[in-house]
């Protein structure tokens, strides 16, 4: 590896754990949008629609990935 590649990983970390930061918290507001228990905006078509949690529950979990990997790498 090359010093020029060890700068580029360097360089990425930081921007995967926000990244990542992001769509766990993303994630988790869609979940509690589809839930009912986070009605904002009050007139959201996402408030209380269950398929929501789903895609927020996969939003999180493949935010959580990314700043484990940001982590490791």
């Amino acid at each position: 590896m090359s010093g020029h590649d060890g700068h580029r990983k360097k360089a990425m970390k930081p921007a995967l754990r926000v990244l990542g930061i992001i769509l766990l918290l993303g994630g988790l507001v869609w979940m509690g949008q589809g839930s009912g228990y986070f009605p904002y905006p009050a007139k959201s078509f996402m408030v209380g629609a269950g398929q929501w949690i789903y895609y927020g529950a996969g939003t999180a979990i493949a935010g959580l990935v990314l700043v484990v990997l940001a982590r490791r790498a």
